[in-house]
Parts: C-alpha cells; sequence; structure tokens
C-alpha cells in the first residue's frame, strides 16, 4: 500500500514502538526484495501512550476518544496542542491537568498575538530597542535549533513563551515599538505553521460532537458548563457587556461587577483596555 501511493522508496516511515520488530523489519524484507530498492530513508517510532500515569485501556477505564474529550468541555486546538508538546520519542503521560495546561497556553498566545496586531505601538528605529529584536533573533533560532533535534516540540515551544513574556513585559513598561512588532510577528508565523494555534477553529468540532451526542442519546456525557456555554449567543454577550458599560458609566458598579462574574462563572472574559472592552469566550 505504501509503495502504491508513494513509490518503491520514500523519505519518512512513522509507526509505534511495538512494530520495529518483526513488523518493520519484515516490511523493509520483503520491499527490498521486491525492488531492490531502498524502502524508506528514515523511520521513527512513537511510543506508547499513558494515561494518568497508566496504560490506557477500556478495562482501566481511561480510555478517551478526541469526541469524549470535546464533550467534556476541551478544546480541538488544547488536545492537539498538548499532543503535539510531547517529543514522539519520549513516553506521553496524558493528564487532564495538561490539557488544561495547553488551554491556558494557547490562550495566552491567543491574546498576545490580539494585542500586537491591534496595539498602537510608537514607530521607533530598528536599533532603538535592540534587546527586543535581539530577543525575536534568539527565539527563532531556539525554535528552528530545538526541531531540527528531532523534532523536540518541547523544547521548540520554551524560546516562544520567553518572548511573550519579554514582549508583554516591554508593552507593560511602554518600551515596545512598531519595529520590535515587525521583528516578534514572523516568529509567531514561524511557530504557528508547526503548532497551529493562533486561529481560532474551536468551535466547529465541537458543534459536530454535540450533534453526534443529540443523535446517539449520549447527551448525559456532556459537561454542563459546554452546554451553558453553547446556548450564549454573541448577541446576548453584548447586550450584557453593553449593559455593564453603561453601568460604570453611571457609576453604579456593583451592577458592573454582577455582569462581569455572571459571564466570567459563563465561560466569557472582560477585558477593559485604553482601546475599549472586548471580550472572549474562554
Amino acid at each position: 500500500m505504501a509503495m502504491e501511493y508513494l513509490g518503491d522508496s520514500f523519505d519518512l516511515h512513522a509507526g509505534g514502538e511495538d512494530l520495529m520488530f518483526p513488523h518493520h523489519e519484515n516490511e523493509i524484507a520483503q520491499s527490498e526484495s521486491a525492488t531492490h530498492k531502498t524502502f524508506a530513508r528514515h523511520w521513527f517510532h512513537v511510543r506508547f501512550l499513558l494515561v494518568e500515569g497508566r496504560k490506557m485501556s477500556k478495562s482501566e477505564g481511561n480510555f478517551y476518544t478526541l469526541r469524549d474529550l470535546l464533550l467534556k468541555g476541551f478544546k480541538a486546538s488544547a488536545i492537539r496542542l498538548a499532543l503535539v508538546s510531547v517529543p514522539y520519542g519520549h513516553q506521553m503521560n496524558f493528564t487532564f491537568d495538561g490539557l488544561t495546561e495547553a488551554t491556558n497556553a494557547i490562550e495566552r498566545l491567543r491574546t498576545f498575538r490580539e494585542r500586537l496586531t491591534k496595539g498602537s505601538f510608537p514607530a521607533g528605529s530598528a536599533g532603538e530597542h535592540s534587546a527586543m529584536l535581539e530577543a525575536a533573533e534568539k527565539a527563532r533560532a531556539g525554535f528552528i535549533e530545538a526541531l531540527a533535534n528531532d523534532l523536540n516540540t518541547a523544547d521548540a515551544r520554551a524560546p516562544i513563551f520567553e518572548l511573550v513574556r519579554a514582549a508583554n513585559t516591554a508593552m507593560d513598561q511602554g518600551q515596545f515599538t512598531a519595529a520590535d512588532c515587525e521583528a516578534v510577528l514572523p516568529v509567531l508565523k514561524d511557530f504557528d505553521s508547526v503548532f497551529d494555534v493562533f486561529e481560532d477553529r474551536d468551535a466547529e468540532p465541537t458543534r459536530r460532537a454535540l450533534v453526534w451526542a443529540e443523535q446517539a442519546g449520549r447527551m448525559a456525557d456532556v459537561a454542563p458548563e459546554l452546554l451553558v456555554r453553547q446556548s450564549l449567543s454573541d448577541e446576548w454577550i453584548e447586550a450584557l457587556v453593553a449593559e455593564r458599560t453603561a453601568a460604570k458609566k453611571a457609576r453604579n458598579f456593583t451592577r458592573a461587577d454582577a455582569i462581569r462574574n455572571e459571564l466570567a462563572e459563563k465561560g466569557v472574559v472582560i477585558e477593559d483596555s485604553k482601546d475599549g472592552v472586548k471580550w472572549r469566550r474562554k
């Protein structure tokens, strides 16, 4: 099958660690005997998955499909980031704490990029804040070096988040310029070309999972907080945000705080900034 779609020889062959012998060795023997060509130039083998420190199995009660995790309220992007952040040659211990960490990491990244793309920064010059420009170059170099080291995705994340920390600090101190922004954004683009987290496409996988749950009579498996979040329309949220803004102008801070808390309980975060009031779903 591999040769039908990829030819007699191809670059990369993947598989689980249990297939190294005898399955993959048999593949090599059979294919190369038939073609007298190198079957695959590079092989990589993925370690087995643990779930909360135990082998994943239905008998253990720790077997989860992607759909199961979506119905628990986790986002598809967070699941993907949690899985890809462990290098393929390392045994991954999948935990719900790890999913929560991935969710928070994506929120931090998206918030940062929005701050970059929608913020207003002084023009500056290419050499005015050399420390930030150097930080961007260092982050890109560290990111590429980690990926070149046998796809070490864990180490590839670290320099990017260090750049986010440094840039946020510079912005908070008023020491971030448009030139810095132009240096940082391409680094984020490089990161996203591999990790694919910035564009929010989480709603559709969750919607499909909920449709399946309803058709399969599995709505009892859906997390209550997910049902609450899905029931909120953008129009309803916008109306409450507008009411909160009006309450603040009228110095009715009790009502304004009550609205913020109500939205927070339903998974909606309000952010007050000099550019106005913004809201986003968690």
